[in-house]
């Protein structure tokens, strides 16, 4: 299983970037997907999920600016980011959870950075 981040950059503020992330080389069932990131010195924190039946969820930080979407067809989530702030800069990582069985197993991305200037 190979979660293929694509997308990010460098940007000025209230610019837009949109990130991509398929999922490959699965035969199990995929529950939420979504949008994590990790700027120097903090934790990783939750940007935006998506369950399998497509309801959102987002951090209070980026309601309204973000919107993710997610193909199931394709094992895709994208991430449409949208009036970026400065603080919005950090290494992006897209995450699936995995039904093997009945465990639930998290994958996650290789990471993407995003830059924004202001």
């Amino acid at each position: 299983v190979q979660l293929q981040a694509s997308g990010g950059g460098s940007v000025q503020a209230g610019g837009s970037l949109r990130l991509s992330c398929v999922v490959t080389r699965t035969l199990w069932g995929i529950n939420d997907m979504g949008w994590y990131r990790q700027a120097p010195g903090n934790q990783r924190e939750m940007v935006a999920v998506i369950s399998s039946d497509g309801r959102p969820d987002y951090a209070d930080s980026v309601k309204g600016r973000f919107t993710i979407s997610r193909d199931n067809a394709k094992n895709m989530v994208e991430l449409q980011m949208d009036s970026l702030k400065p603080e919005d800069t950090a290494v992006y990582y897209c995450n699936a959870d995995l039904q093997v069985g009945s465990v639930e197993i998290a994958k996650w991305g290789q990471g993407t950075q995003v830059t924004v200037s202001s």
